[in-house]
């Protein structure tokens, strides 16, 4: 049974879960700069843990939705020199500016000024994307272009095959994480 949803009823839905959204990463850390930064400099693990959570937990969700008729899959192409620019953009970006978007625009419900500008260079940066565009489209976009793929299709894995993958490998990320920082919490106490 589909539930339909829109008009203002949408729109105070999506203000709502937006905010949830909003706390849950304060609530988890990663609305810290010192969090994020800490991660790229292999101190703190809080981001890695945050994101492999709400993949599993997110994809999961969508994959049920999707399988009971309430969702459906908009595949986007998988345009593989786009994709790595922008993986290592946004990766630059993320490094020197000590937020990702939506962290970032979370740290500034927390006070935080610098986010807030951070923010202003970001929609700046989508402008100049937008303005180039077509540019992107015809140079950079056709290079190593593969068409609408998904891992299920290529690799004869279920959905929920891959899922089990990676929380299998979170499993054992997250064990490590907690082995490494016993192990260190052992050794800075001796």
């Amino acid at each position: 049974m589909k539930l339909p949803l829109s008009g203002d009823a949408a729109l105070w839905l999506a203000l709502v879960l937006g905010a949830a959204f909003g706390w849950l990463l304060h609530r988890g850390g990663v609305t810290n700069y010192n969090v994020i930064v800490n991660q790229f400099r292999f101190r703190d693990f809080t981001v890695l843990k945050v994101m492999f959570t709400a993949i599993i937990v997110g994809g999961v969700g969508v994959l049920a939705l999707t399988q009971t008729g309430h969702a459906q899959f908009h595949i986007k192409p998988a345009n593989m020199l786009g994709v790595t620019l922008g993986a290592a953009l946004f990766g630059v970006g993320m490094v020197l500016y000590g937020y990702c978007p939506g962290t970032g625009v979370a740290a500034i419900a927390t006070g935080s000024l610098h986010a807030l500008v951070g923010v202003i260079g970001m929609l700046a940066g989508a402008v100049l994307y937008a303005l180039s565009f077509a540019w992107v489209e015809t140079h950079i976009q056709k290079v190593a272009a593969l068409g609408k793929l998904r891992l299920p299709e290529v690799t004869g894995i279920p959905d929920w095959g891959w899922f089990a993958i990676l929380a299998a490998i979170a499993g054992v990320v997250f064990w490590l994480i907690e082995t490494k920082t016993r192990s260190t919490g052992a050794a800075s106490r001796q």
